[in-house]
């Protein structure tokens, strides 16, 4: 059984026995002052998809202090608000890169495909690094255009990659999805020409191994040096053809198999799956396929990297999985966006700086009258489940940022500490815990958002507004889409920043598609920042 269901069933145990509701990410994502944010409507409506759960509403009876009235109107014992929000740390980008694929093509995202948390993440921070292999903790924000309402940013950094020649090789199995839906262009060519451009980028001391789909799963390379074999490995991802149906489990429970077969004492082991993720034979729960191979991921370490394909795109499923599988996942259109993940990305990010990394932020109740996580709903974790170091985190590579951004309403006249964060992690290596903290203060997020800010947290802003209005939600201060691509522009202008450019040209689609008018063709990529 995969260890997150402990997260769950205590999070379940705490709603029957407390009466305690819990929203948003952590073991409750809001104050329960209120239980829930207020967030009032800025962006005129749902922009697309359907509108998503309401997050529940505050505890019956419950007053602003957090003491209660029974229905008969006698005092009951107050119930102490809970001020902590835990989560597991996500570097996804694939939810943002699918929405780009979707508005590039004249439609609107559907709501349930859209994660905040990996809109804001596909955008370069500027955090500062820390000198060792551990994390830094960044706090900052600024006040929002809605009255009393303050974004608080919690940045998280690792530090960048070492020199290709320093890390520690890599042993990689590529599962290949080579089912009837592939043959669409941009699905089985991409992923291709992506193993091609990878076999001329990993070191000769670097091995591959290859595992193709369909109906059945078939390995076609075993573990592989690459030295002196590049060519027999272009020779065997050449031969790769479309065939019929899509079954996912076999196929990653098969290069697990030769993962572990093929295994590298000392080597970063990683199976890589390429697919659409359009699963429809065999197993197709998340929970079961990657409880097939929960003794490799235990015992070998081997961690899941998805990489999405296709206009028609499960991404559901290869969020579950790379989640479930102690991995990360992306998404790519084109050539541009292939050799953005694979030559900058994957050879260099292939180690892993911390497994199992939570996040908890501890908001001070004497200055936070409520607060709300944008996005990671995906990725809560009980609160009383940040330590215990048996429950699922995620994993985090080198050089990668870690956002996650709060809606925060602060007591009137509040002057102090606002919240610390902490992050908490497992050595790759020795599996020993450690821990980084870090904290903000009222004079710190006092400035204006557009005003004021830096230009990095603005971004973060307009990734997040512009996510949140994909899903049909109406966070505090949203602003219209036409104001969020204007400021997209300027920030572009400001920052030379080409996804940010991006950005924008997003936006502007989803306005244009949302008004009914027509829509241009996307270009590039927006990945995140590595390094």
């Amino acid at each position: 059984m995969d260890r997150r269901a402990r997260t769950y069933r205590g999070a379940l145990a705490l709603l029957l026995a407390g009466g305690i509701l819990v929203t948003g990410c952590g073991g409750s994502g809001t104050s329960n002052d209120t239980a829930t944010i207020d967030r009032a409507a800025g962006s005129g409506g749902p922009a697309g998809g359907k509108q998503p759960p309401a997050a529940p509403s505050a505890v019956p009876g419950q007053d602003e202090d957090g003491a209660g009235q029974a229905e008969d109107g006698a005092a009951r014992e107050s119930v102490a608000p809970d001020y902590l929000s835990t989560f597991a740390l996500d570097v996804d980008t694939a939810s943002y890169g699918y929405a780009r694929r979707t508005l590039g093509d004249g439609q609107l995202p559907e709501a349930g495909t859209v994660r905040p948390e990996e809109f804001v993440n596909s955008f370069r921070q500027g955090y500062e690094r820390p000198e060792g292999n551990g994390f830094s903790v960044n706090l900052d924000g600024a006040r929002t255009d809605a009255a009393d309402w303050t974004l608080v940013r919690v940045g998280l950094a690792t530090k960048a990659a070492s020199d290709a020649g320093e890390r520690p090789p890599a042993a990689l199995t590529f599962v290949v999805d080579i089912s009837g839906s592939m043959a669409e262009p941009g699905r089985l060519d991409l992923a291709k020409t992506s193993l091609g451009i990878l076999a001329d980028e990993l070191r000769d001391d670097d091995s591959v191994s290859l595992v193709t789909f369909s109906g059945e799963a078939e390995t076609r390379l075993p573990m592989t040096r690459l030295g002196g074999n590049r060519t027999k490995v272009r020779d065997a991802v050449e031969e790769l053809e479309p065939a019929d149906s899509t079954n996912v489990a076999a196929g990653v429970q098969q290069g697990y198999d030769e993962a572990v077969e093929g295994h590298r004492k000392g080597a970063t082991n990683r199976v890589v799956l390429l697919s659409d993720a359009l699963a429809n034979t065999g197993e197709t729960d998340a929970d079961a396929i990657v409880e097939r191979i929960g003794d490799a991921r235990e015992e070998y370490g081997i961690t899941l990297f998805g990489v999405g394909v296709g206009s028609d795109y499960g991404d559901a499923l290869m969020e579950q999985l790379t989640n479930k599988g102690d991995g990360n996942t992306t998404y790519i259109a084109d050539e541009t966006q292939a050799r953005k993940v694979f030559v900058d990305q994957l050879p260099a990010h292939v180690e892993l700086r911390a497994r199992d990394a939570k996040a908890q932020v501890a908001f001070d109740r004497k200055t936070v009258k409520q607060f709300e996580l944008i996005g990671y709903e995906n990725r809560k974790v009980a609160d009383d489940d940040f330590r215990d170091d048996g429950v699922d985190g995620g994993e985090v590579g080198p050089g990668h940022t870690v956002t996650a951004l709060y809606a925060v309403r602060l007591r009137e006249g509040a002057s102090g500490h606002v919240a610390t964060a902490t992050v908490r992690w497992l050595d790759p290596r020795t599996r020993k815990s450690h821990e980084e903290t870090g904290s903000v203060e009222t004079g710190a997020i006092d400035g204006r958002l557009w005003d004021d800010a830096g230009a990095r947290l603005q971004v973060t802003a307009v990734a997040a507004y512009f996510a949140d209005t994909l899903r049909g939600g109406d966070l505090q201060g949203t602003p219209t889409l036409g104001e969020l691509a204007g400021r997209a522009r300027k920030l572009a202008s400001s920052t030379e920043d080409s996804s940010v450019e991006r950005l924008a040209t997003a936006i502007e689609q989803a306005d244009r598609i949302r008004n009914g008018g027509g829509d241009e063709p996307p270009g590039g990529e927006g990945e995140g920042e590595l390094g």
